[in-house]
């Protein structure tokens, strides 16, 4: 592989022959569509010439010519439709070189080490993946989702960057993750390869145009053409991976082996960040704005509780990838706003309904105001099931009605049907009032219909009912004992008591809800010091 795009034969077949068989199927799919003109011409010239004088030949040249016609005009409009179609653009943030001069040294350096073009930009992803993207096609100049050196025809492809690695990851592992992906770019720059993905992209915009009024006749042909060259781009992006692998065993080699030890513990970090700590801010209207320092975070938690993670928090006092940026505030806030849209279809941008929360005031004003809201559901509930009322919301309430005569918690079937009905309507009625409008980080086909990748599918009415008893349990010891709402980076909201988290609650909820045994969770609630029949502030 070098500069000008050649590529280095690993394996058979090459990225190369699998890039001109995608090709020679595009070549065939354009030959029978021009096949009826050329019969046409070769009726009429013999027409013309009087060798078909007579007999069917004037019907049989008239019809053949408005076959070809009708070919021509459909397979205009396809091909057109194929060519101008914008392919999909992941949503990015944005990082001009004057927001990170020493990471886009950094990428230089890389490419030059290994004799291929260097991307031309950087943008980073809210994920724990790194990729090279076209964004030279028209259709995204047109639409405004790049601009700038990328966006012009025959540009390198933009280095992608999972935001996560910058803040975890120190910078010698950072550069030797990014090698083999920045070595991509040779591949990218062979006039077949670049010839078959953009054939491969046009295809499968195509299918999503067939999904509009008027244009649906034209998935149809542009799945079928995308079936018949599927093995071949899959085999081609192969080869170019391998190409890519290949040339960049060169570049800090043994350091990629310790480095990817580090991309799988960011992954598990990552996830567990979102699923428990951002997931439960953002149904409250609450984004978290530095979502890449928390995973610092919680991967040193992790490496303090898990032992197979020894050793990982040591290499903090390295210099972090982080400081390859200018302003890494500014760029986490972004890219934390960017995964609040992804993943759970917030605004685009911050307002009113939908404000940032640091980390410090997460315990008070995502945590409290979580467990208050879900109490406040709870007895709403309870209400609609006509459960006769004390003095206020207590939880004395919750317990007697849990607490059934038959023991197989049988009262709380209803009461879970109906928070599930809540809850179904209350996400209902916030997705009608617009969590997706505006304009994105970067507007793309797709993008409207957020979120993109879900965190957690749909959860039980037996887990939510567990969930706002468990919250209700959490208000009245905040209120009437010496507990407090905390964060934990690993599990998110935790009850504190006298300064320490107490993880013992959830089996005696799981009593009361499942059994209708309320006696381990009476118990529990004496040992602290919580009064049930006190009123509990609802919000």
């Amino acid at each position: 592989m070098s500069g000008t795009g050649s590529i280095v034969e690993v394996g058979v077949p090459s990225a190369r022959s699998r890039a001109l068989a995608v090709l020679r199927v595009r070549s065939r799919a354009l030959a029978l569509g021009v096949l009826p003109a050329a019969l046409a011409v070769v009726l009429l010239s013999a027409r013309m010439t009087g060798r078909l004088a007579g007999g069917p030949w004037p019907a049989v040249t008239l019809v053949v010519c408005v076959v070809a016609v009708l070919v021509l005009l459909v397979g205009g409009v396809f091909a057109a439709v194929v060519l101008r179609a914008g392919p999909a653009v992941t949503p990015t943030v944005p990082l001009p070189e004057t927001a990170a001069p020493d990471l886009y040294r950094l990428v230089r350096d890389l490419a030059d080490r290994m004799d291929v073009p260097a991307p031309s930009a950087i943008a980073l992803t809210p994920d724990c993946d790194s990729w090279l993207e076209d964004r030279t096609h028209a259709a995204h100049r047109r639409s405004g989702v790049s601009g700038g050196r990328e966006s012009e025809p025959g540009a390198a492809p933009v280095l992608v960057i999972g935001s996560p690695f910058l803040w975890w990851m120190r910078v010698a592992e950072l550069r030797a993750v990014l090698a083999p992906v920045v070595a991509g770019t040779g591949p990218s720059a062979h006039p077949d390869i670049a010839d078959a993905r953009s054939f491969v992209r046009g295809l499968d915009a195509a299918v999503d145009v067939g999904g509009r009024p008027g244009l649906g006749w034209i998935g149809a042909p542009a799945r079928l053409l995308l079936r018949l060259c599927q093995a071949d781009a899959v085999e081609m992006e192969r080869g170019v991976a391998a190409a890519a692998s290949d040339r960049a065993q060169g570049v800090d080699y043994g350091l990629r082996m310790v480095a990817q030890e580090q991309v799988g513990l960011a992954y598990a970090g990552w996830d567990r960040l979102l699923t428990r700590v951002a997931l439960p801010a953002w149904r409250m209207g609450r984004w978290p704005a530095h979502l890449d320092a928390g995973v610092v975070s919680a991967l040193t938690e992790l490496s303090r509780r898990d032992r197979l993670a020894e050793g990982f928090a040591s290499r903090l006092g390295e210099r972090p990838a982080c400081d390859l940026l200018e302003r890494p505030g500014v760029v986490d806030e972004a890219a934390s706003l960017l995964a609040a849209r992804l993943f759970h279809g917030g605004p685009a941008e911050a307002g009113p309904d939908w404000s940032p929360v640091d980390w410090a005031a997460y315990p008070e004003e995502v945590v409290d105001r979580k467990w208050r809201a879900e109490a406040a559901r709870l007895h709403a509930a309870l209400d609609a099931l006509a459960v006769p009322a004390g003095p206020g919301a207590t939880l004395d309430r919750v317990l007697g009605h849990l607490a059934d005569a038959a023991g197989e918690g049988a009262a709380g079937e209803a009461l879970a049907g109906l928070l599930s009905g809540d809850l179904a309507r209350e996400e209902r009625s916030a997705g009608a009032a617009g969590p997706g409008a505006g304009a994105g980080a970067g507007v793309a086909r797709g993008v409207d219909t957020v979120p993109l990748f879900p965190l957690q599918p749909p959860r039980s009415g037996r887990d939510l009912l567990t969930d706002h008893v468990t919250a209700m349990v959490c208000a009245a010891a905040v209120d009437s004992a010496d507990a407090a709402p905390g964060l934990d980076w690993l599990d998110g909201p935790v009850l504190l008591v006298g300064g320490e988290r107490r993880a013992d609650l959830a089996p005696r909820v799981l009593s009361l809800v499942e059994d209708g045994d309320p006696e381990p969770l009476r118990d529990w609630l004496a040992e602290i010091g919580v009064r049930p029949e006190k009123p509990v502030r609802l919000v």
